[in-house]
């Protein structure tokens, strides 16, 4: 790893919240990056919706979140840490390298994404460079995210196709989409067609598979 600036290793320590759900991959990543001497993990969290909170008490200056997170996406949670903690430098750190993530990922405000499988110490160069107002982006998720285009989904199709994740009814994704039934039955019919897909659930997985959801 390159010599840390003079700099760096007279200042403060970096401060990093995680939020990752599998217990033993954050345990890891909080124990790798706590090895390095300008980083201190400084909350670490296993859903979504703890992120803000977290964040509010602990004042990172980088939060390092997974997109897949039970109660609410670390996509949605960029969103939300944008408003309202906007000190906080965002870095996406996933299995899932769609290029749909990605460009989501950059609308909700984060400053990098990143694929797991990288070493360590390229995270904790990419925490560093977040930090000083960079934008890191995994080569080979951005040629790809150039090449595959925006979401064709339009927000209440993505809501409706979200909705119906767990093979509820129309009824039941009406209700808690505050719409009636046939509007639903019109986001979802709109939504398989511009997936290429045969029904709702085969909606799901493939924009799933391009990251649009």
């Amino acid at each position: 790893m390159d010599e840390m600036p003079r700099e760096r290793r007279a200042g403060k320590c970096v401060r990093v919240l995680l939020a990752e759900d599998q217990g033993m991959m954050r345990g890891a990543l909080a124990l790798l990056l706590g090895m390095e001497p300008d980083i201190e993990v400084v909350a670490q969290v296993a859903a979504g919706d703890a992120i803000v909170d977290a964040a509010l008490t602990a004042r990172p200056d980088v939060a390092l979140l997974d997109i897949e997170l039970p109660g609410m996406s670390g996509l949605d949670a960029a969103a939300l840490l944008r408003d309202e903690v906007p000190d906080c430098r965002v870095l996406i750190l996933t299995t899932f390298g769609r290029p749909g993530y990605l460009r989501r990922a950059m609308e909700a405000g984060a400053a990098g994404f990143l694929v797991k499988d990288g070493p360590v110490e390229e995270l904790a160069v990419a925490v560093r460079r977040v930090l000083t107002g960079e934008t890191v982006i995994d080569p080979a998720l951005a040629a790809a995210a150039l090449g595959a285009g925006p979401s064709p989904l339009t927000a209440r199709e993505r809501d409706a196709l979200n909705a119906a994740v767990d093979g509820a009814t129309v009824a039941d994704i009406a209700a808690k989409l505050h719409l009636s039934e046939s509007t639903v039955r019109n986001y979802l019919s709109s939504a398989i067609g511009k997936t290429g897909t045969r029904n709702r659930m085969e909606a799901v997985r493939a924009a799933r598979q391009q990251g649009w959801l």
